[in-house]
């Protein structure tokens, strides 16, 4: 096989280090079509490098694809690489054997100084040892809005929460849908916590979560923040669609006044081809808590029995960190990468307050960090089964999510 140094340099950045080409699969749930251009030039990164990129794409989302990515790689059938979402997805891979330990590699390109924030590394590592290779940092804590929206509605663009829920009469009396929500139940989720952290702070989330503190869980402050999303469910009624990604393209079209969805929906207002500011706002923290979580995306690599592949992995792994590919993979994305060190001039209105909010350090863990990921299906069941169904109180919603927490692992 060949040394590791050479081909961390032969990535770094040419393609005169290889002697010839080795596929390499890498699946991923990256579909939508801001995603597809974003994951696009993460193969054309690593295809420079004289290898070439598999695309082993996953219709769905991450509910999906992860079950078949963990029955591949214990089947005996594992691909060159794949994506999760940083945190606690892949323990149990790790745990049994199956993923390869990165630390070399991650030495050998010094991730523990170039890598910001430091906790994307933590989540990475298991006693002592890295498994896996952070890409971006994907932030749930956004609200988007649509200009055309509320210029029909005849009101100004809302700046905070409760100007959007005070907008939302107006909103329908135009025809327009107050809120998208997709039916994927990780939408639901999802909307509830970015409704914890604005109204209730990023202290309760993460002592909910991360302390399993049920009687917080039971008490007043989240009380308000299950009335919020009993206001979120009825602002969402009409919006009859199922992907994440045709609930922003109401919001795109002007079908709906907004959306609460993760900073990926920037790649699908840039696909197309809208600008931040002037026909889509985004308020980080509701417009309440100004501050961003520390999700995102990392690659992990199975143990395989084919020094080939292997070396590919080295390869691709290093690749995904170079500064070349995370201005480009990135700005795509409409992420924030995970280096300090690279020039972002190019970035939208909207990525710039996600930077200026990093560069403040007012961050908190991700779910799928504080969460095994069996408490977030349960988070995810509880609340789409609520979305959905108006006859379920938040005083009952609540019940049951006290008792969830009380239970996690």
């Amino acid at each position: 096989m060949r040394k590791l140094a050479t081909l961390l340099t032969a990535t770094a950045l040419t393609t005169a280090g290889a002697a010839h080409a080795t596929d390499l699969e890498v699946m991923h749930w990256w579909t939508s079509g801001g995603e597809a251009a974003a994951v696009a030039e993460l193969a054309r990164a690593f295809d420079a490098t004289d290898n070439h990129w598999v695309d082993g794409a996953i219709a769905g989302s991450g509910g999906t694809a992860r079950p078949i990515i963990v029955s591949r790689i214990i089947g005996g059938d594992p691909m060159g690489a794949f994506q999760f979402n940083h945190g606690r997805q892949a323990e149990e891979l790790i745990e049994a054997g199956l993923l390869r330990d990165l630390t070399d590699v991650a030495e050998a390109e010094g991730w523990k100084d170039i890598v910001n924030p430091p906790s994307l590394m933590d989540a990475c590592t298991v006693d002592g040892k890295i498994y896996c290779a952070p890409v971006n940092i994907h932030s749930w804590q956004w609200l988007w809005l649509s200009h055309d929206a509320f210029e029909k509605a005849g009101v100004d663009v809302p700046t905070n929460w409760d100007e959007y829920v005070a907008a939302a009469p107006a909103l329908r009396e135009a025809g327009v849908v107050p809120l998208a929500l997709g039916g994927q139940p990780w939408q639901a989720s999802g909307l509830f916590n970015v409704l914890m952290v604005g109204l209730a702070g990023p202290d309760v989330l993460v002592q909910v979560y991360g302390e399993n503190d049920a009687e917080l869980a039971a008490g007043e402050e989240l009380a308000r923040v299950f009335k919020a999303a009993a206001d979120a469910r009825e602002m969402s009624q009409g919006s009859n669609v199922q992907d994440w990604n045709q609930a922003t393209n109401m919001v795109i079209t002007g079908a709906a006044g907004g959306q609460v969805m993760g900073d990926w929906a920037q790649g699908e207002f840039q696909v197309a081809g809208q600008v931040a500011g002037e026909d889509y706002s985004c308020l980080p923290g509701l417009g309440i808590n100004e501050l961003i979580d520390t999700a995102g995306d990392a690659f992990y690599f199975p143990v395989v029995d084919d020094e080939e592949i292997t070396a590919a992995q080295d390869v691709l792994a290093a690749t995904l960190l170079a500064p070349e590919t995370q201005v480009a993979f990135n700005l795509k994305k409409g992420s924030l990468p995970i280096r300090g060190d690279i020039d972002l001039a190019a970035a939208n209105d909207c990525m710039k307050k996600g930077l200026e909010i990093l560069a403040a350090g007012n961050t908190l863990p991700s779910t799928t960090i504080l969460n095994t990921e069996d408490t977030n299906n349960q988070l995810n069941d509880l609340f789409v089964e609520f979305f959905n169904d108006p006859s379920i109180t938040p005083e009952d919603a609540q019940a049951r999510f006290v008792d969830i927490v009380a239970n996690a692992d």
